[in-house]
């Protein structure tokens, strides 16, 4: 996310909230009562977020952690398409060797 993405969601957060402060009071709820809910509106919007976003992180289901994936897959798809079939066999040989010493 950009900066200026990051300041217009901002914005539109604090206008979220004016709003429904605005609303509140036209339903017929006094001051008080308008901005506490309204609050109430804005800091469960916060928590629902932030919910979402510990499960994003936590099950590396981020932007980040996607591209990265795939930038490493198409890497290494590359490096083994450029192996010549002699590179290829004596790698698999390596491998095998080592499967063989763990077991």
């Amino acid at each position: 996310m950009r900066r200026i993405d990051a300041l217009g969601f901002a914005l539109g957060i604090f206008v979220a909230g004016g709003l429904a402060y605005a609303l509140l009071q036209l339903i017929g709820l006094d001051d008080q009562k308008a901005g506490m809910w309204s609050q109430v509106l804005l800091v469960s919007g916060l928590l629902g977020w932030l919910v979402t976003y510990l499960v994003r992180a936590v099950g590396q289901k981020m932007t980040y952690h996607q591209q990265r994936e795939q930038y490493e897959e198409a890497f290494l798809e590359k490096r083994l398409a450029e192996l010549s079939p002699e590179e290829l066999a004596k790698i698999q040989a390596e491998i095998e060797q080592e499967r063989q010493s763990q077991l």
